[in-house]
């Protein structure tokens, strides 16, 4: 197995094999990874939502590092998705200023599901408050 190059390029004198079929040992390659996959995260941010990398993460941050909606998710596991009005926009990019916020994948689809109908929410909140079923088994007993 040939050396990592990113080894010897840190002057590392290990002689780290290159297990893989690229030229990094197992940490430099989990580390190319991540940084790769976290560039084309930021560039596809930017080019279908119109805001950049920097912006993306002040969002979050505003959000105190978590779901804008159920407050659970921080996007340790899978990213917060951006959330915006379809409705601002046509086709299948934004323009950067209806950005709503950042979601978790199953608040992201709520909303859709919902199609960014706010009477919908507030019916589901009066829904989980005051279920409907419980009024009638209460009635019934």
């Amino acid at each position: 197995m040939k050396p990592c190059k990113d080894c010897i390029a840190e002057g590392v004198t290990t002689n780290r094999p290159a297990p893989k079929p690229g030229p990094r040992c197992i940490t430099h390659d989990r580390a190319f990874r991540k940084a790769s996959k976290t560039r084309n995260h930021a560039r596809y941010v930017e080019n279908t939502y119109s805001i950049d990398a920097a912006l993306y993460q002040a969002i979050i941050e505003a959000q105190g590092g978590k779901c804008a909606i159920c407050q659970r998710a921080n996007g340790t596991t899978k990213r917060l998705a951006v959330d915006h009005d379809h409705s601002c926009c046509d086709g299948p990019t934004s323009c950067g200023k209806c950005v709503r916020g950042a979601l978790c994948s199953v608040c992201n689809v709520f909303v859709g599901r919902m199609r960014d109908d706010p009477e919908a929410f507030v019916r589901g909140a009066a829904y989980l408050r005051y279920p409907p079923a419980q009024a009638v088994i209460n009635l019934l007993n």
